[in-house]
């Protein structure tokens, strides 16, 4: 069976154990409490009329039956018992509700009243089992002359008790009902939210829901309508550096960036959306959770881009020196039909001239490149981006301090540096060329001190002194139609690979802006 449908039965069970147990309590206490009514009762009226002068006057006379029959029948009539027995005594009756049995041996215990004493008992006399009292009559000289015994079947009584529970069975019938129908509600509701499976089958996707969990290397986060942590799986505390308890805390009491926290705290829908942390570049997708028009939460998920971010600039760098050397076989031949348009007009000196100063500026800026920087791939990312501002119209300049041996950048460290020195004259080009006049950038790349120093600079209008921290924040941009490179991303790579690398990042303002990156190079420094 379905686990509701098992606490259906299991709750019904339980309502119809206590209306049961409950209604046999009540039943008892009536029972006891009509018994001891009884009780009350026949002494009452067995005093009564033992006090009664007629019957006290009426024993002195030769036939005291036919004065004490009437009396004793109209008196169980008024008061509603079942016998009223008036007898010598030593046992003889004087009355009966039977007639016939008028004169014969009353069947009780007499004993205790004899001696003077009031007792009741319950008996089985001539009518059958009863509740009675024996009362002793007293004379006028004080001596015991009659007994008076007044009693009320147990049928009677027992007619009394199912009088009173007719109602009490009206008031359990209907709380078995009234519980019945609570629990089927409770029981459809459950079944409803269980989608009808057993106990064992939930085991068994509870199982599966957290061997998924912790499988998958995706992060992966439920987060409620308040913007508290419910779940959260090792994918998630890895790709965002968690530790410690997690579920139950809120989003922005975890430490996260302010981009990623806003991301995590918003009810909209979110495909795809890069966001950053000190050491990676997350993708982040998020759904809302509804029930109708109802709002529970959220579901996140988080996939690592941080390696695909550092292979797609080396690619945007090789594709910058293609589209460089595409540009220069353009340039060159365009200088070669100048050059044959010279010689074929017999200005044979003219086109050599031309010829060896085109030849030597587009040398020169490679072997100063080449020769500066040992590391290709960062050598061809100079290279196209010096063909990249030449076709904007801007000049790349790399300083005559630049050096850079291959043995000074090595793995992620080289990886790190392209995105770096990518953003960085992305951002020097633009800014340049927004601020109009000769755009120049200015590249300087050396060691220093057991460090990498990475300077970039610009003839741009420079940054707001008062916006400095915010430069490196997702999303910060200078430009009216959505940003700098990346729609704000490119400065904020540049920080995250700083962060990484342990170093440092320093921004000023001289003729423009002046971003200093230092890197630590030493072995065991770098993380």
């Amino acid at each position: 069976m379905s686990l509701a449908r098992q606490l259906l039965v299991l709750q019904v069970i339980i309502v119809g154990l206590l209306v049961v147990v409950g209604a046999l309590l009540v039943y008892l206490d009536v029972a006891d409490r009509a018994e001891d009514a009884a009780r009350d009762k026949v002494v009452a009226v067995a005093r009564t009329v033992a006090d009664a002068p007629t019957v006290v006057d009426t024993l002195g006379s030769a036939d005291p039956t036919t004065v004490l029959q009437p009396l004793a029948e109209r008196i169980r009539g008024d008061t509603g018992v079942d016998f009223v027995v008036i007898m010598q005594p030593d046992g003889r009756r004087y009355t009966h509700p039977n007639p016939a049995m008028i004169g014969g041996q009353f069947l009780g215990h007499t004993e205790e009243a004899r001696a003077g004493n009031v007792f009741t008992e319950t008996y089985t006399g001539t009518l059958g089992p009863s509740v009675r009292a024996v009362v002793p009559v007293y004379g006028t000289d004080d001596e015991i002359v009659a007994l008076v015994s007044v009693g009320i079947t147990l049928n009677a009584i027992a007619g009394q008790v199912r009088d009173r529970m007719a109602p009490l069975a009206v008031v359990v019938a209907g709380a078995l009902a009234i519980g019945t129908a609570g629990t089927y509600l409770v029981s459809r509701r459950i079944r409803r939210q269980t989608h009808g499976l057993g106990p064992a089958e939930l085991g068994r996707r509870i199982d599966y829901h957290e061997a998924i969990l912790h499988a998958v290397r995706e992060g992966l986060l439920l987060i409620d309508k308040d913007h508290r942590v419910t779940l959260c799986n090792d994918g998630a505390r890895q790709l965002l550096d968690l530790s410690g308890e997690v579920e139950g805390r809120r989003v922005d009491e975890l430490g996260l960036p302010d981009a990623l926290v806003r991301s995590l705290s918003t009810d909209q829908e979110a495909h795809d959306e890069l966001q950053l942390t000190d050491r990676r570049v997350l993708v982040v997708n998020s759904a809302p959770v509804r029930s109708g028009d109802r709002a529970h939460g959220s579901v996140v998920t988080l996939r690592d881009h941080t390696d695909l971010q550092a292979l797609t600039g080396e690619l945007d760098s090789m594709r910058g020196f293609a589209e460089s050397l595409r540009s220069q076989a353009h340039e060159a031949a365009n200088r070669l039909h100048t050059v044959v348009s010279l010689v074929e007009l017999g200005r044979s000196r003219e086109a050599v001239e031309f010829a060896t100063a085109e030849l030597e500026i587009a040398q020169r800026l490679t072997d100063r490149v080449v020769g500066a920087v040992a590391e290709p791939v960062l050598a061809a990312l100079l290279l196209g981006k010096a063909a990249e501002a030449s076709e904007r119209g801007a000049q790349l300049v790399v300083t005559e301090d630049t050096e850079i041996d291959d043995a000074v950048l090595g793995g992620d460290l080289a990886r790190d540096v392209v995105t770096i020195l990518g953003n960085l004259i992305d951002n020097a080009l633009d800014a340049a060329l927004e601020a109009g006049g000769r755009p120049q950038v200015f590249v300087t790349a050396r060691t220093e001190g057991g460090e990498l120093v990475l300077r970039v600079a610009d003839t741009g209008d420079g940054l707001d002194p008062a916006r400095r921290d915010e430069v490196f924040r997702r999303g910060w941009s200078t430009k009216t139609d959505g940003g700098l490179v990346g729609r704000g991303l490119g400065l904020a790579l540049v920080g995250q690979a700083v962060r990484r690398c342990r170093g440092t990042i320093d921004v000023s303002t001289q003729d423009g802006a002046v971003f200093t990156v230092r890197l630590p190079v030493r072995p065991g420094v770098r993380a």
